[in-house]
């Protein structure tokens, strides 16, 4: 029996087989479709998350947004913070460490370049200018540490280390930027600690 179908903006008659046919040569043109790709994240950029996921930076004094000790401040004996990480990339030549407050513009409170490399380290509390490993000048314009000191209420901290493919062999006591400078095309990977400190 004819079949009343719309087709070119009219109706035409058509009949049960021509009907069929069109059914079969859409189905067989579905079923040559493309598969839809796959997410656009490839294994390659899972595994380098999860291998800088693994690079990780601590201190026994305080945990990851906690209050940084007094002891570490101008209110108490200034002393730099024991720092200690693991997970770093494979190759790592030396590593490199700026602390600075970013809620007083980046104000720079520790430089360290050139520190022993490979998959983990250390660095002791109370740390001096004269001590290794090598030390950059600080926003006071001394060498080695300067504790949190804000004016007043509550300051951020970042403990930046970077995980470096080589030394960078800088003399004299450098500024934070030309650590970072030289650093630039050296930095395998990454990992930051953050902390606060409040004036009292």
């Amino acid at each position: 029996m004819p079949i009343l179908i719309a087709m070119g903006g009219g109706w035409r008659l058509h009949s049960g087989l021509t009907i069929a046919m069109v059914a079969a040569l859409t189905c067989a043109a579905c079923s040559n479709s493309p598969t839809p790709a796959a997410s656009s994240s490839s294994t390659s950029d899972l595994l380098r998350e999860t291998n800088m996921a693994g690079f990780v930076l601590s201190s026994p004094s305080f945990a990851e947004g906690g209050a940084i000790p007094v002891k570490h401040s101008c209110d108490g004996e200034n002393l730099s913070p024991a720092l200690a990480w693991e997970g770093a990339p494979q190759g790592t030549v030396s590593f490199a460490l700026v602390v600075d407050d970013p809620d007083a513009r980046g104000f720079v409170h520790w430089v360290v370049f050139d520190i022993r490399g490979g998959s983990s380290g250390s660095l002791p509390e109370g740390v001096r200018p004269a001590d290794a490993p090598s030390q950059g000048r600080n926003e006071m314009g001394q060498k080695g540490y300067t504790g949190p000191c804000p004016p007043s209420g509550t300051h951020h901290y970042r403990f930046t280390l970077w995980a470096l493919s080589g030394r960078l062999n800088l003399t004299g006591n450098p500024s934070a930027a030309e650590v970072r400078t030289a650093a630039n095309n050296l930095i395998l990977g990454q990992t930051k600690l953050t902390a606060t400190y409040t004036r009292r």
